[in-house]
C-alpha cells in the first residue's frame, strides 16, 4: 500500500507531469475499493443527494448527511487523500458560518480538504477558509448547486465571453489561496489553458484531458446511477444489470424453494430425541 498523498505530493505530481486519479463516493466499501485500487483521492461529493440519497438534485444535502459520509469514507479509506464538498448553504451566507463548517469537516470526519463551488463571489470564503489552515479546492464551470443559474447541467466555457469570465474565476480561486481547481464540463482548450496557466493542480470531471488528473463518479462509471448519463462518462462496468439480475435469481430461488440449501443452515446440537421432548413440553 502506498503512502497517503498529502497536498504537496499532489503539487509535486503537476510539475512532474504525474496525472491524479480521483473518483466521488459516498460509503465505506466503495471507499475500501478505491483505496485497494490505489486512487489517489476519494471526494465525497455532495452528488451523494442523487447518488445515494435519492433527490433530484444537490440543494437538499445537509452538512450532517455530508459529515456522516465522509466519515464513512475515512473508515473505509484511511490512507487515502479524502476531500469534504461543502453543501449547499454551508458557506453561502457569510465567511464565518464557511469556516466554522470546513472546521466540521476536519474535526467530525478527518478529511484533508475542502471542495467547494463558485469562482469570484466566493474567494472572501476561500481566503478565509485557507487562513484558517484548512486545504481548500476550488470547483468552477458546471456547478451543480448553481445549476438553476446556468439554465441546468448544461457545460460552460463554450463562448470566449464565457471561457473569459472561467479564467477570471480560476486565476482569482488560485490568487485567494486554494491548492487545487476542479474543473467540470469545460471544453478541453479551456482546460488546457487554465491548468498552464495556474500554478496549483487543475483536475478535470468532464474537462477534458490536458489537465493534471480525472475526477469521476463511482455510480456513473460502476454503471449503477441509472437516471442519466453525462456525456463525459465512460462506464467501466454495469453493476446495476449484475445487481438487478443477482435479485431476481435470488427471488426465483426462494419462490422455488432453492434457497436456503443445506450448507446455509446450522443444524442442532443435541439429538433429535430430545428435541422432540422438548417441543412436547410446549404442546
Amino acid at each position: 500500500m502506498a503512502k497517503k498523498k498529502s497536498i504537496l505530493d499532489l503539487i509535486n505530481m503537476k510539475k512532474n507531469g504525474e496525472k491524479a486519479a480521483w473518483v466521488t463516493t459516498y460509503d465505506f466499501p466503495m471507499a475500501a475499493f478505491a483505496e485497494q485500487a490505489g486512487l489517489d483521492m476519494v471526494l465525497v461529493g455532495d452528488s451523494l443527494g442523487m447518488v445515494t440519497l435519492g433527490y433530484k438534485g444537490t440543494v437538499p444535502v445537509t452538512m450532517d448527511d455530508c459529515i456522516s459520509h465522509c466519515q464513512a469514507v475515512r473508515r473505509g479509506a484511511p490512507d487515502t487523500f479524502v476531500i469534504g464538498d461543502m453543501p449547499f448553504g454551508s458557506y453561502q451566507t457569510s465567511t464565518e458560518e464557511a469556516v466554522a463548517n470546513a472546521c466540521r469537516f476536519l474535526k467530525e470526519a478527518d478529511v484533508d480538504a475542502i471542495k467547494l463551488e463558485g469562482g469570484i463571489r466566493v474567494t472572501d470564503k476561500i481566503k478565509a477558509i485557507a487562513d484558517a489552515g484548512i486545504v481548500v479546492f476550488g470547483h468552477i464551470g458546471l456547478t451543480p448547486q448553481s445549476a438553476g443559474q446556468l439554465g441546468g447541467f448544461k457545460a460552460q466555457g463554450r463562448t470566449v465571453d464565457s471561457a473569459r469570465e472561467l479564467i477570471k474565476d480560476a486565476l482569482a480561486i488560485e490568487k485567494a489561496g486554494a491548492l487545487a481547481l476542479l474543473l467540470e464540463a469545460v471544453p478541453p482548450e479551456l482546460t488546457d489553458y487554465i491548468s498552464r496557466k495556474l500554478s496549483i493542480p487543475v483536475y478535470s470531471i468532464g474537462a477534458g484531458l490536458p489537465c493534471d488528473g480525472q475526477l469521476i463518479i463511482c455510480g456513473d462509471m460502476l454503471g449503477m446511477f441509472q437516471a442519466f448519463t453525462p456525456k463525459f462518462v465512460k462506464k467501466y462496468a454495469n453493476v446495476a444489470e449484475v445487481i438487478t439480475n443477482a435479485f431476481k435469481d435470488y427471488v426465483n430461488d426462494v419462490k422455488e424453494e432453492k434457497f436456503p440449501e443445506d450448507k446455509h443452515v446450522y443444524h442442532i446440537i443435541d439429538s433429535i430425541e430430545d428435541f422432540e421432548k422438548m417441543f412436547k413440553e410446549f404442546e
